[in-house]
């Protein structure tokens, strides 16, 4: 049984000290492929050279809404060098998406700022369709302003909602677009009450499992330090939301993120 975690973060410094050992125990634990996603410019050049060093690991290279500079000037500087970067490392297949981007006013509360962010995810998916790439979304209580951006910018490769929101309104709509469904965590938490139903509501061939490490760690370890390890409670609950077996879960999975990331073995 394989697993393909579609979300981490193995660039951030809670990793620091242990990293590699982390790594290689991911691989041994059946975790045979896992994107380390970036979320700024640093994290971006991060998870490539992460791709380069290990052939089982991919990357996203983008500036998420919580990581924008603080001008309009150094955010579009910042993005040409995403746009350098990615275009740089198109040959070897491992930068597989634009990404993670999006808008999240949760954290966010300044008017000026968010549009800021508005305009640097709209310019991102501008990116994504010049490099012919997916984008992963991120966002966070910001759901009709993120889907209006959908509707209006028309995403050619579509993409991921990454650690999606439990949001009827928004998994109906993104599905609606074309885009997969990603679930972390969350799916576990006793507090997510509608959990199973936004589990069923995603066709199998639109959703994908991630961990979103180091953060969200899933019951029955949460409050922990999240590693791809641990991808495999969400699959567990996926599993008895849609009554199919853990094996059928980790099968449908690894073929929807090798399908959207466009990963050939």
């Amino acid at each position: 049984m394989e697993f393909f975690d579609s979300h981490a973060h193995l660039d951030d410094e809670k990793f620091d000290k242990d990293r590699e050992q982390i790594i290689e125990e991911i691989k041994k634990s059946g975790v045979t492929k896992f994107v380390s996603a970036g979320y700024s410019l640093e994290g971006s050049k991060k998870g490539v050279e992460l791709s380069k060093k290990y052939d089982y690991i991919y990357t996203t290279c983008g500036i998420s809404p919580n990581d924008i500079p603080q001008t309009e000037e150094e955010l579009w500087k910042n993005i040409e060098e995403i746009k350098k970067i990615v275009k740089e490392n198109l040959k070897n297949k491992k930068v597989v998406a634009i990404g993670e981007i999006g808008l999240d006013y949760y954290w966010e509360k300044d008017i000026e700022r968010r549009k800021l962010q508005r305009k640097a995810f709209i310019k991102q998916i501008e990116l994504a369709n010049i490099l012919d790439l997916p984008i992963v979304i991120h966002t966070r209580e910001a759901v009709m302003d993120t889907l209006e951006i959908l509707k209006k910018n028309m995403v050619n490769k579509k993409g991921v909602f990454h650690c999606c929101p439990l949001n009827r309104e928004l998994v109906k709509e993104a599905l609606k677009l074309g885009f997969y469904i990603s679930f972390a965590g969350p799916v576990t938490f006793k507090s997510s009450k509608n959990a199973n139903e936004i589990i069923q509501m995603v066709p199998n061939d639109r959703m994908l499992i991630e961990t979103d490490s180091p953060y969200l760690a899933p019951e029955p370890v949460r409050g922990t330090r999240n590693d791809p390890r641990n991808v495999r409670y969400i699959a567990q609950k996926i599993g008895e939301a849609k009554q199919i077996s853990l094996e059928e879960v980790s099968k449908i999975t690894y073929k929807n993120a090798k399908t959207i990331f466009n990963i050939v073995d």
